[in-house]
């Protein structure tokens, strides 16, 4: 994995000096990560990048990787799977549009950290993992981090879903094509952000329930991004 120089000189300085000098060295390289990385890639919104500078990432990623906790890089957590770099991050987040009055569903719990963002934008989010150290472990970050309106759920969304609908869907793995299942779990007007396709030009999407049977997709830029696990499969539908 390659760092370029400007997230070097970051690491430098995150664990160098005193204590008091390393939170200071952490704060200004989570405010870098959001005007020189997040910012420049669009997203504008000053909520959004308000949460950003509020969730100490630091704290989701596993342990030997705190120096890549700023850097726009994938971080890996395990089984094969990578956390997104902040800059998607804060696309998928304005591409949603989450409110204080919004349920939500995550898809992919992951290390917690984008959970946590949804979880102080929204009202309250669902997150499905089908890892159990990453509950586990996702569940400790977001207890340390003070979010107490999120429930994490062991399950498969590529085999099923909750009997629940949603203001707002975030799946934080690509799918090989789309599910239609997906957009019938959201209340009309609902928002899904999903990452459809193959590598290496994958299409993020963000798709609006605008009917009983209907939804508006807009293609909002290119991208890779890890497949849910069972993601590349066709969904087997349980009813």
């Amino acid at each position: 994995m390659i760092v370029d120089c400007y997230n070097k000189t970051l690491v430098f300085a995150l664990f160098s000096g005193t204590k008091e000098r390393q939170t200071m060295d952490t704060e200004f390289a989570r405010q870098q990560m959001v005007e020189q990385q997040v910012r420049a890639w669009d997203v504008l919104q000053p909520g959004i990048l308000e949460v950003l500078m509020n969730v100490p990432r630091e704290q989701f990623v596993p342990s030997g990787y705190e120096s890549l906790a700023f850097a726009d890089t994938e971080v890996p957590i395990g089984h094969g799977q990578l956390m997104m770099t902040p800059t998607l991050e804060g696309r998928v987040l304005q591409a949603l549009q989450v409110s204080s009055s919004d349920s939500v569903l995550e898809i992919g719990t992951g290390s917690g950290f984008l959970t946590a963002c949804l979880a102080r934008l929204g009202d309250k989010v669902t997150s499905l993992e089908i890892y159990d150290d990453f509950i586990k472990s996702a569940q400790a970050n977001l207890e340390d981090t003070g979010i107490s309106n999120v429930e994490l759920l062991s399950m498969d969304a590529t085999q099923a879903l909750p009997d629940a609908t949603y203001d707002a869907i975030a799946m934080t793995g690509s799918i090989q094509s789309f599910d239609p299942r997906f957009v019938m779990a959201l209340n009309p007007g609902g928002r899904l952000f999903a990452v459809v396709g193959d590598a290496p030009a994958m299409d993020a999407r963000i798709i609006t329930r605008s009917g009983d049977n209907d939804w508006e997709t807009e293609s909002l830029f290119e991208t890779v991004l890890t497949p849910l696990v069972n993601g590349s499969k066709p969904p087997q539908f349980l009813f």
